[in-house]
């Protein structure tokens, strides 16, 4: 063949080759998309990869997670750079609300944070309540020259909840989070647990990272104190409000949290990880507050994450009052 034949067909061939190229990306950036940020305890189980699979296999909707702490979560919805939120701190979800930023807020799934640390248990906390625990800790540390406790330090919404618990115990937060024994991590709860497992030390971890931690042999902590009503922890879902930024993909976001809401999407929430885990990481939350069933669960739900007396206040939901049935 002569040469010549062979550059035409070559030239052919790459054009054909940028030709389909150009085709699959401009097809894929034609795809509807959600940006959605999260907290790191719900991406760093590996739920959210399961979801993001059946979500996009049933609509064709492209979702990117951003996994941060709840603060900065938030503060990106703020800031209208994704179109809804993940998270897991009441407070500043209720700010988030309150400030207009947020609407169509709906609880998705609960489960508990657990209080770990080295399986010697140094500080004598197995067995005690969250209050009694955290005394002791605070007292091992006092007489200790290494690290006793990492904290996220990083104003997510678990270490908000490490905050508060605190605060329960009888200590001042500001105060106590400068003694020689308390340790920022300033990172994710996979870090957080990776460096308390460096130094033995304690921490607050929710239970599916831990979990997830432990079971990858990356740990050796034991999970001390757990399934107290003082380590209630409860995620919602909450659209950023197109008045504030018309540029949300508020549609596909709706169809979003509809999924998670749904009979399958709850199932999926249930019934992650628990061959492997042998234990829910999480529980859905709609079933429990629609039935009132288990009664305490529901209290609990109630008296931790609603808002005066709704999960969202109807002021907040004017764009989907679809999702609310019965108040």
């Amino acid at each position: 063949m002569q040469t010549w034949i062979k550059m035409i067909l070559a030239a052919s061939a790459i054009t054909l080759i940028i030709i389909a190229g150009t085709a699959a990306y401009l097809q894929y950036f034609a795809k509807r998309r959600l940006m959605i940020s999260t907290t790191t305890s719900l991406y760093e189980t590996g739920l959210l990869d399961e979801i993001k699979r059946e979500f996009e296999d049933k609509y064709d909707i492209i979702i990117n997670f951003i996994p941060v702490g709840t603060g900065i979560a938030i503060q990106q919805a703020k800031n209208g750079d994704v179109d809804l939120v993940l998270v897991h701190s009441p407070t500043m979800e209720k700010s988030f609300l309150e400030q207009g930023y947020g609407v169509c807020r709906k609880i998705i799934a609960y489960n508990f944070f657990a209080i770990v640390g080295p399986k010697e248990d140094p500080a004598r906390i197995e067995g005690a309540n969250v209050t009694e625990a955290l005394k002791r800790i605070a007292e091992y540390g006092e007489k200790q020259n290494g690290k006793n406790w990492i904290s996220r330090g990083d104003n997510s919404g678990t270490h908000q909840k490490e905050q508060s618990l605190w605060e329960l115990a009888g200590y001042n937060y500001t105060e106590i989070s400068k003694e020689s024994w308390y340790t920022d991590a300033g990172s994710g709860m996979g870090q957080t647990l990776l460096m308390a497992d460096e130094f033995q030390a304690y921490t607050l971890s929710d239970i599916g990272t831990y979990l997830k931690y432990s079971k990858e042999n990356r740990i050796t902590l034991s999970a001390l104190i757990t399934e107290e009503k003082e380590l209630f922890n409860v995620y919602s879902v909450i659209a950023v409000n197109p008045k504030r930024h018309p540029s949300v993909n508020f549609n596909d976001t709706i169809t979003f949290i509809k999924f998670l809401i749904s009979e399958e999407g709850q199932y999926l929430i249930e019934n992650y990880g628990k061959d492997y885990f042998g234990q829910s990481l999480f529980y859905g939350a709609v079933g429990v507050l629609k039935e009132n069933s288990p009664w305490q669960i529901a209290e609990w739900l109630k008296e931790y994450a609603f808002f005066s007396g709704f999960e969202c206040p109807p002021e907040y939901r004017d764009t989907c009052s679809e999702l609310y049935e019965g108040g």
